[in-house]
């Protein structure tokens, strides 16, 4: 509950906020004039990174293993250095992890792991985090801060941010580990960095808070719960008992003092709001944006925060991973289905793997992509990744002087598949964003939704699982299911349903809290909520400890059977679910 610990806080601070001293310096246009500077001349700032890193790295087992020989061109490292997964680099990190301190990925001792959020396959993969890696943190976060508050200047305030941290734990040999955002946020020099651009967090040390639109969307509906009671606390300034960390506790403790006439004001303020609709505008009245990752599998959270936004607006922040930084939003006045992230070409070496019809092409280097065509990134990093297969398909939508301007797209390996068909995670949120106007008058809404293959079934068939904000009728999610089905346009699944080559598509209705209760699955194997991302697509692979077996297949197999109406059937068909894990009660619509 450390959203109520960050509300309170900051609310406190609307009755008094000083203008802050000024704290190091950060000289706006000059990061502007570098950026440009840098982006004008991308292929040799990429040359030289590449050589940066080869020779700090030079004595690394693994580039001793591919026989590089100490070459630091990039055609002597294409040419020697495979492409490769995480799979192929896990046995070296596993080897780091476990207290190898010999140059084994990287020439410098890797003193820190990362971990990744694990809701693409299902668990968290270890990732190599040294100095350099904050340091690209950090200049990816002055630069689209730069532009940003070139358009959007916010003077001397304080940001209202959910970061949520993750415990860092002891990996078997010895080095700190946690989820990359914790081991960004907890260092000094992040928040250094803050100050310097005067956005220091409204909290004090101790409480961490969010980079995904997920997390603020979860924030603010955390307040739909408890706003009455966070006005209680402010009327009579303690700490509810539902904050049981002691040191959040404690720092909140210095802070709350009895404050009634705030708690009416916030009181009043929540009364006179519709369904909640410009809610944060009317606590926070002198807002000027609201800043997080809202595109790729955030996108499907834009809605709601509008909902509460009203025109307050929406700035979507920089594109990376758990492996590192790769580009800065520098068009911050774009609407979000229209941004785009400028590639920073030193922070690591860039190579792109052509995607046409489906096939995939040698790599081409970060200023030979072409506008309009669609690539798998690969990613060269100074902490010991080596033309690292990412995963991610973006498009190429324009230049930025000489270098690309990328737009996610999906996961390369998110993909409903079951004959000839191809259906993305965008394929998956247009289809779902289409049936979801069919709620509408309802005044109903999909709070958040996944997939599965289920190849159980002859033939196999896609099914989408809704948590919804209340219950719909039986005839408006007849319609949703079948407008879902209708809206998958991708040729190979529309020709396969045509001669029954795939089954008729499955609506299953969770019971709400379905996706809650899946965050805080994570959440209990150490993932933090700015880090957790809803699996869009659950695999069949998955082991029986991940959420999705524990949450979705467990409460799936609790349902009636699929298979003795899908083969007959030539119209979708709707199941409701329980989650009791006993009893569920279902509907068939022909």
């Amino acid at each position: 509950m450390a959203e109520c610990s960050v509300f309170l806080c900051f609310l406190q601070t609307l009755i008094s906020v000083k203008m802050l001293e000024k704290i190091g310096e950060f000289n706006m246009e000059k990061v502007i004039e570098d950026f440009e500077a840098m982006t004008s001349d991308a292929e040799r700032i990429q040359k030289e990174t590449l050589k940066k890193i080869l020779e700090q790295n030079r004595s690394a087992e693994y580039l001793q293993l591919v026989g590089l020989g100490g070459r630091t061109d990039p055609e002597s490292f294409k040419r020697f250095v495979p492409l490769v997964t995480h799979k192929d680099l896990e046995p070296y990190i596993q080897r780091i992890a476990d207290g190898d301190s010999s140059p084994v990925l990287t020439g410098r001792p890797i003193t820190t792991i990362s971990l990744s959020s694990g809701t693409t396959q299902g668990r968290s993969k270890f990732v190599p985090f040294n100095d350099e890696l904050m340091e690209n943190t950090m200049q990816i976060y002055q630069t689209s801060f730069a532009f940003r508050n070139r358009e959007f200047p916010i003077g001397n305030g304080k940001a209202l941010q959910f970061i949520y941290g993750s415990k860092q734990f002891q990996t078997k040999g010895g080095l700190a580990a946690g989820t990359a955002t914790t081991n960004v946020y907890r260092c000094s020099k992040f928040k250094e960095t803050m100050k310097a651009m005067q956005t220091p967090c409204c909290s004090p040390d101790e409480l961490v808070s969010s980079t995904f639109a997920h997390s603020i969307v979860q924030a603010f509906r955390t307040f739909e719960l408890l706003w009455e009671e966070l006005c209680a606390d402010i009327r009579d300034g303690t700490l509810s008992s539902r904050i049981t960390v002691p040191s959040i506790r404690a720092a909140m403790s210095k802070l709350l003092k009895p404050n009634p006439e705030l708690a009416d004001s916030v009181y009043r303020k929540c009364l006179g709001l519709s369904n909640w609709y410009g809610l944060i505008p009317a606590l926070f009245p002198n807002a000027k944006y609201i800043y997080g990752v809202m595109t790729g599998s955030m996108e499907p959270y834009v809605n709601k925060l509008r909902h509460y936004a009203v025109d307050l607006p929406l700035l979507s922040a920089d594109y990376g991973s758990s492996e590192g930084w790769i580009a800065a939003n520098v068009n911050p006045k774009v609407p979000i289905e229209m941004t785009t992230y400028v590639v920073l070409p030193n922070i690591g070496y860039f190579e792109f793997i052509p995607i046409r019809d489906g096939s995939e092409f040698l790599p081409v280097g970060l200023t030979e992509v072409k506008i309009g065509e669609e690539y798998e990134v690969v990613v060269t990093n100074f902490a010991g990744l080596y033309r690292y297969r990412l995963g991610d398909v973006v498009k190429v939508m324009g230049f930025h002087n000489s270098t690309p301007e990328l737009k996610f797209v999906c996961r390369s390996n998110l993909l409903l598949n079951i004959n000839i068909d191809k259906n993305t995670e965008k394929d998956l949120q247009i289809s779902v964003e289409e049936a979801a106007k069919l709620l509408a008058a309802e005044k109903l809404e999909v709070v958040d939704f996944s997939s599965h293959v289920d190849l159980s079934t002859d033939p196999g068939h896609y099914v989408i699982f809704w948590e919804l904000s209340g219950e719909a009728s039986q005839e408006v999610l007849s319609e949703c299911c079948n407008c879902l089905d209708k809206s998958f346009v991708d040729a190979g699944y529309m020709s396969s349903r045509k001669v029954n080559g795939i089954g008729p598509l499955e609506l299953r209705i969770l019971r709400k809290g379905t996706f809650q209760k899946m965050l805080h699955h994570f959440l209990a194997q150490g993932s933090a909520v700015n880090q957790f991302k809803t699996p869009r697509c659950v695999g069949v692979n998955n082991s029986k400890e991940s959420i999705h077996d524990e949450t979705l297949y467990s409460i799936s197999k609790g349902g009636d059977k699929y298979q003795n109406q899908a083969s007959t059937s030539a119209s979708p068909l709707v199941h409701y679910l329980s989650l009791d894990f006993v009893s569920s009660h279902h509907n068939l619509f022909n």
